[in-house]
């Protein structure tokens, strides 16, 4: 079962949903950075449960150990290894799936894969894996920001059908964190916090889409056939759960445009070359161009709902299931930190393949 990502600065994220811990190993971050557990846990505190009312209850305080690979606060060079512990696990909320498929999960289909799976909360194929990439972002967000002042936010955009307005300028972690849905414009998430309400009251859930977008990139990141910078933000992002599309740039709208009017033009201005629009989303022939990266990803409603499902039993046997535990009604305001992690991981690497491959790597 692979667990690891990246090629220089390379993460193994470990443990299960329901077990004593959840963790991961960072091999390849640069010696002599600075770093703090109280730096790692601001963005771990953005995933947590229980942070607000229209996420799910579990109350985790998901607190951060550096177990290796930091030295006096400052990184050594040797794998970084970081460690949470699970505290409020009810495992007994999950016995009726030790036998019955959750629809649209991947209960099922690893069983089918391995022969064996951990029922409780999903085991290993629970969204709570994604602590360790977050904890491992929050490291490669802060490599970004000392060499080169990238930034990246990731804000939703759209929750079920309601989506908010296009938001011309590059948004503040305060406008984002303002909210408890993590929506910039206040009118629509407010909006968007009682649709939440609304469905978690009937026993549903809902979906929509997180957009990203990374500024201070140069160009010059990423690869031309197969490790193309777009192609690794797509497999980091779709490696999430829950998550069933990706599009960067104009994406599917830009298919409805012609060559005239979906190009963008490039100019020279003052000895900086730019391009005068950016529906290329800032990657061109999967190398970055310098301008800003923006992508959308694509999140379906949570698949464990409080209504009863028509399912099978392992012995094949048709019976239903009504949902139990502690869930997320919309998992995108917990997801918008995961996926500024993962964008943070695919620009790192990258960034540590090309200076390795053109001159050396400095903060």
């Amino acid at each position: 079962m692979p667990n690891s990502f990246g090629k220089l600065f390379k993460i193994s994220t470990w443990g299960e949903s329901h077990g004593a811990a959840v963790g991961v190993v960072i091999d390849g971050c640069p010696p002599r950075l600075p770093i703090s557990p109280e730096e790692i846990q601001v963005e771990l505190d953005r995933r947590r449960p229980g942070q607000s009312d229209i996420v799910t209850p579990r109350k985790e305080e998901d607190r951060v150990e550096i177990l290796s690979g930091v030295f006096e606060g400052l990184t050594t060079g040797a794998p970084i290894s970081l460690l949470v512990r699970n505290a409020d696990a009810r495992s007994n909320a999950y016995d009726e799936m030790r036998d019955k498929f959750r629809p649209s999960h991947a209960d099922y289909t690893y069983q089918e894969k391995f022969g064996i799976r951990d029922h409780r909360g999903g085991g290993r194929s629970s969204a709570r894996e994604t602590i360790g990439r977050v904890a491992a972002g929050a490291i490669a967000k802060k490599i970004l920001k000392l060499s080169a002042s990238v930034e990246i936010r990731a804000f939703v955009q759209r929750v079920h059908t309601l989506e908010a307005p296009v938001v011309s300028h590059f948004p503040s972690l305060s406008e984002i964190e303002s909210t408890p849905v993590r929506c910039p414009d206040a009118i629509t998430a407010a909006r968007m916090i009682e649709l939440i309400k609304a469905a978690r009251s009937d026993g549903d859930s809902l979906g929509g889409v997180i957009q990203c977008r990374i500024k201070g990139v140069p160009a010059g990141l990423g690869e031309p056939v197969f490790d193309r910078l777009e192609a690794d933000l797509a497999k980091a992002m779709l490696s999430l759960p829950a998550t069933k599309g990706f599009e960067v740039g104009s994406g599917f709208e830009g298919t409805k445009l012609k060559g005239s009017e979906h190009n963008d033009a490039i100019r020279n201005e003052a000895g900086k070359i730019h391009t005068v629009t950016n529906r290329s989303g800032g990657i061109q022939g999967g190398i970055s161009n310098g301008e800003e990266i923006y992508f959308n990803v694509a999140f379906k409603p949570t698949a464990t709902i409080m209504q009863s499902q028509q399912t099978v039993d392992k012995l094949g046997n048709e019976t239903e299931l009504t949902g139990r535990g502690r869930h997320d009604a919309c998992v995108l305001p917990r997801a918008v930190p995961i996926v500024e992690a993962m964008a943070a991981l695919v620009i790192l690497d990258h960034w540590m393949r090309h200076f390795a491959q053109n001159k050396s790597f400095k903060f």
